[in-house]
């Protein structure tokens, strides 16, 4: 698996981000906005946005809400390898993840995980679910938002994907810069391999 992992939005490798889509298409994640109380306004105008980032791009682009695939693990599985990319919001990573496990993308992912043909990409809590623990990020993110009445617990374990915690966010004019410092302390003073990007970087991995 490949990935193209931003601070915030489509990032300053948008080009590389187009070479990297396998067969032109990709699925556009939005769970990750899922949280209690987001503004149903806001979200859709967000979502928007970001699809026509990519459409932009010249990439045809589906809406792929996991929600719909709660509990049909099979059907999620099947249309990812009809697309061969997807790219995930930002938003609370612990959301996100609930979305991954009741939708069965958190197992998928891990049997493509050796499939240099997909792609795996997004920015902000898309990087951050790809860490072995999820525990540094509830410095920023509300750990205890479930809203999803499928499932009743918190999830602290990451995919596991990648051997770092992923850091967005970081020296940058966003309202979570200052919050991702102090995950940056939590993960020195805990022996968390880490890395911190600012708005506009990515992170690939080939």
């Amino acid at each position: 698996m490949k990935f193209y992992l931003s601070s915030y939005e489509i990032g300053n490798e948008a080009k590389k981000l187009k070479k990297l889509v396998p067969k032109g298409k990709i699925g556009y994640i939005p769970n990750a906005r899922d949280f209690t109380g987001a503004d149903p306004e806001r979200r859709a105008k967000r979502n928007e946005k970001n699809m026509s980032s990519l459409r932009e791009l010249g990439l045809e682009v589906e809406m792929l809400n996991l929600h719909n695939y709660f509990g049909k693990s099979d059907e999620l599985k099947k249309k990812l390898e009809e697309l061969g990319a997807i790219f995930i919001s930002g938003g609370n990573v612990f959301v996100l993840r609930q979305a991954m496990k009741l939708s069965g993308l958190d197992e998928i992912l891990q049997e493509l995980k050796n499939k240099n043909d997909f792609l795996y990409a997004g920015y902000s809590a898309a990087g951050c679910v790809l860490s072995l623990s999820l525990k540094a990020y509830a410095i920023v993110d509300d750990a205890t938002d479930i809203p999803y009445k499928e499932l009743k617990k918190v999830i602290w374990e990451g995919l596991g994907l990648i051997d770092f915690a992923f850091m967005p966010h970081w020296d940058s004019d966003h309202p979570e810069s200052k919050a991702i410092n102090e995950e940056i302390i939590f993960c020195k003073k805990n022996n968390i391999p880490y890395k911190a990007i600012r708005d506009g970087e990515v992170i690939i991995i080939e």
